[in-house]
């Protein structure tokens, strides 16, 4: 551990920068120009982190990461005091950390296949297993330009509401979780289903939906799933989210070790 973190920063850091790998493993960047956050934990609720401005996803370590207050100030960054953060970045993840405090990590990505629904007129389709997830549990908010202006901040979390999902249109995806596992699987599923739609129009044949009561039934039961595990005899011993946070790290410490560093 860095000496100048306490233990429970230290630990976020670790699984912050890991997420960023996983999402450069995944493909689901876009150059420099996306960013994922999360509240510093503990006492310190008025201070998250976030990417440098500049490094690419499968170059984010623990310590590279930067801390800032609500305010967009830099509090601390120790590889390079002078580090700077991307400012439409602060701002659509400051306003989710200050109106959401049950939320902890927030993920926003800039995906073909997101930006490709995020531009259909229908939104995301109730078509997949993926896209049932979010069944009346996916919010949208409209493109208002490159997101710098700090008024917006209101806007986007009054649609965003409560919800973990949102598709800014003619944009891109954001994710929000409790914590960094929760944002990755919400992320996930939520590009899946967007590839799966982009596939599915493409085939041009007539598609299929479940009906209503499947629609919903399935949507309830993946949010019985953030309180309980999916598996058959668990114990209560780890969340879904983390079984499937900790699968996606065994992927990354393969070819990108040293993220925690």
């Amino acid at each position: 551990m860095q000496p100048e973190y306490s233990d429970a920063e230290w630990k976020t850091r670790c699984e912050l920068a890991a997420l960023y790998r996983i999402i450069a493993h995944h493909r689901m960047t876009d150059h420099i120009y996306t960013h994922i956050s999360a509240r510093v934990p503990g006492t310190d609720k008025h201070h998250f982190l976030i990417n440098p401005y500049g490094q690419m996803f499968h170059e984010i370590t623990a310590s590279s990461l930067v801390k800032i207050d609500m305010n967009g100030n830099i509090v601390e960054s120790s590889s390079d005091r002078r580090q700077r953060v991307n400012k439409a970045g602060f701002m659509i993840h400051s306003a989710v950390h200050m109106a959401r405090h049950d939320v902890a990590c927030v993920v926003h990505t800039h995906t073909a296949a997101g930006i490709a629904v995020s531009a259909q007129e229908q939104g995301l389709l109730p078509i997949s297993q993926h896209a049932l997830k979010f069944y009346g549990r996916l919010s949208y908010h409209d493109y208002e330009g490159i997101a710098s202006d700090a008024d917006e901040r209101a806007r986007l979390v009054a649609d965003l509401g409560e919800n973990k999902a949102m598709i800014l249109r003619n944009h891109g995806l954001l994710a929000a979780g409790s914590t960094v596992a929760d944002a990755w699987l919400v992320i996930y599923y939520l590009e899946r289903a967007c590839q799966a739609q982009v596939a599915a129009l493409a085939g041009g044949s007539k598609l299929t939906y479940p009906p209503e009561a499947v629609r919903k039934h399935t949507s309830d039961q993946f949010a019985k799933l953030d309180i309980v595990d999916d598996a058959l005899d668990t114990g209560g011993a780890q969340s879904y989210q983390q079984v499937g946070f900790d699968a996606a790290l065994r992927l990354i410490e393969l070819d990108q070790p040293r993220y925690d560093s």
